[in-house]
């Protein structure tokens, strides 16, 4: 006897110690993780939250140039905030610009802050360009040259007379006939509403001046160190310039200010989802199980299962998305499931419980039900989006692990006999139970499935679905608006569409962009762009030099000697005609290139439309594939009627592929949504499967009937209330499946053991359900719309699988 009771006791320990070593584990892991990085590990240890909104979206893009091209314009687009200020009075307007730019330089929330322009010579422009002015040529004069209609001594007339007059200003001795003027002045340097005014970047509409102010952050947009800075920096900066300006309005924009608003939107979330849900599960096992002691237990291995499941996603995926976050905060419903059955159990037994014999009675039951559970979840898997994998993994890892702790730890920590068993309220259950199970259970419960499947039928016909994207991401409204605002006073389109042009080399990728930018020249859907920026349009190819540079020698240039007299006579002095024409002549061919730009410092804007040699796919990297190069041309005032020919003038073209990430989802989300019906009916199928291999070909079909029954009512209610369904209806439908069938089977493993106290069994079941409503149902209040699909559609569908449980229950034919 001594020596059981010693091996028990060690074993005892032993279980406590290694439960005790993997939560100190994982509270050190997440504490590190959590923890502020030092500035010089920031750029190999990423922070812990993930606020980027774009990070929910799945790679759309077969190709992978076109996938770097959205995350350089992303990354360029995140680095800075951009704050309009506007008045009716200029005045006001650009002293508040000033006030506001000095107040944000001084907070030191900023790298730099820029309003006032550092002067600029716009002759660096000329200069750069001019030892390649023999090889740029603007389309309208390529035309009078291969026509014959350009009369050099009208071009030398007017550039004498009036040399200002076409593009960019360069000199009479340098350019006498305006060639590099006018090509200068076709390049898209001010492809915006902006113009400078006392140094500033100003737009004027109406009576109305706006300036524009920018700044560049200090770390990446999604640090929350940097949001909260920039957050508390903009605040007092604003209320300074409008508390000396009344008359002033200030909005802003930029990937900061969404990352801020996403991250507090879902802390919120978190705060309410798992505060209210751990109370509302805290107060009903009170008032069921009357022992603190029991609530302590049951909140520890949930508390284990969520540790480790944050642990591991933060170890599998680098990072943990705020989708994730928020729906970790719901799991708590879920992963109590597994100790309230040992607790109901537990007090059921009462003088005569026995740890070990209750951890028989009540696994089979936990482990079917930690089944289905992982098949719903792990279908989860199997969606695009990297938010929902990481959802996928969270809850398998905590749902496992809470499963590991009730059959490991609790049997130890609940050795001795329950003092107290609430007899009155498992015999009130008890008689409940009976009387719902001659309602449903039996031959009745096939009269009933049938009556919920007319009753379903009009509700299905009435079904609608909606793949936006916007149904995934909805940012901020207020930001929006101040977006909208900002783009609308400067000018510019919001970059979200655009064409990527590849090639083998640098001078393939800029013919192509040559060749597109002529087809975005002419009018598409009966209307022409506004422009198009690509980098072609300040780099053109080397064949296009030598092409413009062989125009000219076989035309207005094809006589030296005639081409100095005829500037001669024009009016030039003679130093100036020889100059020229030495320039012509003896000077040596070398094409502008690509390299050149960009080294140039007024470059920096446009910069983005190259994207230079693409990266290589893993699939690639094992192979020896060439390299290719690629660059980004946007179209600018695309009218929603222009798209489709956008598209079709991309697949028209070799190397060129366009690039719309909002179509793209919203047709993935169709995609997926299609194909999880079918995933449903083979989940739905596969869990029939199993039920049967446990119970038999009738019980496990009664067994499945609740949660089918549940699907089949949300999916009409969605029907009835002209709700369109999405692709997250439909994979919450699978978490429905793989949650909502557990209260079937607890029922039934329940009412099969020996002696059962079917009270007691109803009532954990009963208080199964209720927790997990509460935790899922709380979703539905999320500020994020894929959670609030979540939430409804799992509410719906666990409250309807809980209410037809006792059809699974066992007859007098098949009790085991």
């Amino acid at each position: 006897m001594q020596v059981a009771q010693a091996l028990r006791a060690r074993r005892r320990w032993g279980v406590l110690l290694v439960w005790l070593a993997l939560a100190c584990a994982v509270t050190a892991y997440c504490v590190w993780r959590f923890a502020e990085p030092p500035l010089g590990a920031r750029a190999f240890m990423p922070p812990p939250l993930q606020t980027n909104l774009l990070a929910l979206l799945p790679k759309t893009e077969a190709d992978p140039a076109a996938e770097q091209a959205l995350d350089a314009l992303a990354s360029s687009m995140g680095e800075r905030a951009v704050y309009l200020v506007t008045s009716d009075d200029a005045a006001h307007a650009k002293a508040a610009a000033r006030q506001l730019a000095s107040s944000l330089a001084a907070s030191g929330a900023f790298g730099s802050v820029l309003a006032q322009l550092p002067p600029f010579d716009v002759s660096q422009v000329a200069r750069f360009y001019l030892p390649y002015r023999f090889g740029l040529l603007t389309e309208a004069d390529r035309a009078a040259l291969t026509t014959g209609s350009a009369s050099l001594q009208n071009l030398a007339a007017e550039r004498l007379f009036d040399p200002f007059r076409a593009g960019l200003p360069t000199s009479l001795a340098d350019d006498p006939f305006g060639w590099l003027s006018r090509w200068l002045g076709a390049l898209p340097l001010a492809a915006t509403n902006l113009s400078v005014e006392d140094g500033m970047l100003v737009a004027h509409r109406g009576a109305a001046t706006s300036v524009l102010v920018t700044a560049t952050l200090r770390g990446s947009a999604y640090e929350t160190s940097v949001q909260t800075a920039v957050r508390s920096a903009t605040a007092s900066a604003e209320r300074a310039s409008t508390r000396a300006f009344p008359d002033v309005q200030i909005v802003r924009t930029g990937a900061v200010f969404y990352a801020d608003a996403a991250r507090r939107a879902s802390e919120g979330d978190v705060h309410r989802i798992g505060i209210w849900s751990a109370c509302g599960i805290a107060l009903l096992m009170l008032w069921i199980f009357r022992s603190p002691r029991l609530i302590a237990l049951g909140f520890l291995s949930t508390a284990i299962g969520i540790g480790c499941a944050l642990a591991a996603t933060m170890a599998v995926f680098g990072q943990l998305h705020l989708l994730t976050l928020v729906f970790g905060a719901s799991l708590i419903g879920e992963a109590v499931d597994y100790s309230i059955q040992y607790f109901v159990l537990y007090l059921s037994e009462g003088h005569r419980w026995d740890a070990q014999r209750g951890l028989r009675e009540v696994r089979p039951a936990l482990v079917v039900a930690l089944a289905t559970s992982l098949l719903g979840y792990a279908i989860l898997a199997w969606a695009p989006f990297p938010a929902l994998k990481q959802i996928a993994c969270f809850a398998m890892v905590g749902i496992a692990i809470a499963f590991a702790s009730v059959v490991s730890l609790l049997p130890v920590l609940l050795e001795r006999a329950p003092r107290r068993t609430p007899t009155y309220l498992f015999e009130g259950a008890a008689r409940l139970l009976m009387r719902w199970q001659s309602v449903l259970g039996g031959r009745r419960a096939w009269f009933v499935a049938a009556l919920v499947l007319v009753v379903a039928l009009p509700g299905w016909l009435r079904l609608q679905s909606d793949d936006d994207i916007h149904l995934l991401v909805q940012r901020d409204p207020s930001l929006v608006a101040q977006e909208r605002a900002v783009r609308e006073a400067i000018g510019v389109d919001d970059g979200a569409r655009f064409f990527v042009v590849k090639g083998a080399t640098p001078e393939a990728v800029l013919e192509r962009c040559e060749a597109l930018g002529s087809r975005l020249d002419a009018p598409l859907a009966g209307r022409r762009l506004a422009g198009w920026q690509s980098v072609s349009r300040f780099v053109p190819s080397a064949r296009r030099q030598a092409a413009d540079r062989a125009l000219l020698a076989s035309s207005a240039l094809r006589s030296p000697e005639a081409l100095r007299a005829m500037l001669v006579g024009t009016g030039f002095r003679d130093a100036v005609a020889r100059h020229y024409v030495d320039a012509w002549t003896q000077v040596p061919v070398v094409p502008l290139t690509l390299e050149a730009w960009l080294a140039t410092p007024w470059s920096q804007p446009y910069r983005h439309l190259w994207l230079g040699a693409v990266r290589p796919t893993d699939a690639q990297r094992s192979q020896v594939v060439p390299p290719e190069y690629a660059a980004v041309v946007m179209p600018l005032g695309a009218t929603p009627e222009q798209l489709p020919a956008l598209a079709a003038l991309a697949r028209a073209l070799p190397g060129v592929v366009f690039v719309d990430k909002a179509a793209s989802v919203s047709r993935l989300f169709g995609a997926y949504r299609a194909d999880s019906t079918l995933w449903l009916a083979g989940a739905v199928a596969l869990v029939l499967a199993l039920l049967i291999g446990r119970y038999r070909a009738s019980a496990g079909v009664r067994v499945a009937m609740p949660v089918i029954l549940a699907i089949a009512v949300a999916l009409a209610a969605f029907g009835y209330a002209g709700v369109p369904l999405t692709l997250f209806n439909w994979l919450a439908l699978m978490l429905v499946l793989g949650v909502g069938v557990n209260y079937a089977v607890f029922l039934r493993e329940g009412c099969a053991r020996a002696n059962a106290d079917l009270g007691a069994v109803w009532t954990g079941v009963a208080l199964s359900a209720a927790t997990t409503l509460l935790s899922f149902g709380l979703l539905a209040m999320s500020a994020m719309p894929v959670l609030k699909d979540f939430g409804s559609t799992l509410a719906l569908g666990i409250a309807v699988s809980v209410l037809l449980a006792p059809m699974g229950m066992p007859t007098g034919r098949d009790r085991r």
